[in-house]
């Protein structure tokens, strides 16, 4: 079967709405998590070199307890996905709560109160909780919309596929910078409202034009807990898939590194290298730019070498962008890293999903993905909170705080690579 070009396949009506969910849904992750809800907490939290590192340590550990509650509650959605078929009838009402959650965000932030809980403003708190909300539902989503890949192509057409979803949603970024006006005067919670609105709108295609493929009825219903025993289950049973399981391990390190990474960026630009908002803006611009072109290269990269060595690339790209950037003393070699982790991130999520996709047994998939999902979410807890408490132990070190925190990812993802060299190169096996 000849492969479509990639320019076929976003015009593919299914495809073009999956991968303007990616759109949507990475204007969120940028908008919030990446720059302005970090931007605002150092605004209103950090007044000193000190009290800065105490607002990183609020925006890692927010994050934390987000990725805490998904840890939770993610073994149940894989399971969901094979036992249903379905993955629209979950992503939408999901993608629903992330949304009004953001707008409670705004909401809140623009509410004016002198009330204090535990010596924080009410106001403040409450945007850390719906942000916390908003996170969770955000990427609980995404479990069930990576797992729609499968159903979109030939497994020779996955890797370009996801390249495709990938690069359309780092040009959802660039859309959603549109608001940096509106922060007028550091008003970091003007962006709030409009960033949820975004996300909304450009949602609209995936909830009315993706057509899921019918779903085989379940004829077995069975108790919510039965669903942690399925993935309990599943976990043992993975050892039998060696490769899938090592894989799971080693993108659980290189996934701490990320997600921290995006948590932080903004902040450690200000704060320790020294940025202006707008020039933040600009290198996020930058390495957004760069994460199109290396979703789109290693969409062909994974083809051409194969999903393992991929990774394998996109970790030591990943490793010498962290190196400079906790130990520059320049901004032009912040910039340098900036654009180096741009490339990483977006080719590590093109490569690691399509070799999820080849290491995983069909019948499986959904419950693998699963998996994976809770490997990463997991990371996603002790990264941050690695970060945070280092930044909250050594604050009294100010800058020389943040830079020992970063450096602390870079341990990380080599120990993710260490792992991944031992995946095996052939494909799943239950032998």
């Amino acid at each position: 079967m000849q492969t479509r070009s990639a320019w076929t396949l976003f015009f593919s009506l299914p495809i073009f709405a999956w991968a303007m969910y990616d759109f949507a849904n990475t204007i969120f992750s940028s908008n919030i998590v990446t720059v302005f809800y970090p931007f605002y907490l150092k605004e209103t939290l950090g007044k000193s070199e000190e009290l800065n590192q105490i607002a990183s340590t609020f925006i890692t550990y927010s994050n934390a307890l987000s990725s805490f509650f998904l840890v939770l509650l993610s073994p149940l959605f894989g399971v969901w996905i094979d036992r249903t078929g379905k993955k629209k009838a979950y992503l939408v009402p999901f993608t629903l709560v992330a949304i009004v959650a953001t707008l409670l965000m705004g909401a809140s932030a623009i509410w004016h109160t002198d009330q204090q809980w535990m010596g924080l403003n009410t106001s403040i708190l409450g945007v850390i909780f719906f942000f916390m909300i908003a996170k969770f539902f955000y990427n609980s989503s995404l479990i069930f919309y990576d797992s729609m890949i499968s159903d979109l192509g030939s497994e020779r057409e996955i890797p370009i596929i996801s390249g495709v979803g990938v690069a359309v949603g780092y040009v959802g970024t660039l859309v959603g910078l549109v608001v940096f006006p509106l922060i007028n005067g550091n008003h970091y919670e003007n962006t709030f409202i409009p960033s949820a609105l975004m996300f909304l709108l450009f949602s609209l295609p995936i909830m009315f034009l993706y057509k899921e493929k019918p779903s085989k009825p379940v004829s077995e219903k069975k108790s919510l807990l039965s669903g942690y025993r399925e993935i309990w289950a599943t976990f043992k049973e993975a050892r039998k898939y060696q490769a899938a399981f090592l894989f799971m391990i080693a993108y659980f390190f290189f996934n701490d590194a990320i997600a921290t990474a995006i948590a932080v960026m903004a902040i450690y630009a200000n704060t320790v290298m020294g940025f202006t908002t707008g020039q933040f803006i600009l290198l996020y611009l930058v390495s957004t730019v760069s994460s199109i072109i290396g979703s789109f290269l290693f969409g062909y990269v994974t083809r051409s070498v194969g999903p393992k060595r991929a990774v394998t690339i996109v970790a030591f790209v990943l490793i010498v962008a962290i190196a400079i950037a906790a130990l520059a003393t320049s901004q032009s070699l912040f910039w340098a890293a900036g654009s180096l982790y741009g490339v990483s991130m977006g080719a590590m999520w093109v490569t690691s999903r399509t070799l999820i996709v080849q290491l995983t047994p069909v019948e499986k998939r959904g419950q693998f993905f699963g998996l994976f999902a809770f490997s990463g979410k997991v990371s996603s807890i002790v990264g941050p909170a690695l970060y945070g408490s280092i930044t909250l132990v050594l604050a009294s070190t100010g800058n020389f705080a943040s830079r020992v925190a970063l450096g602390s990812l870079l341990v990380l993802v080599v120990i993710g690579l260490i792992v991944h060299m031992r995946v095996p190169q052939k494909l799943h096996s239950s032998t």
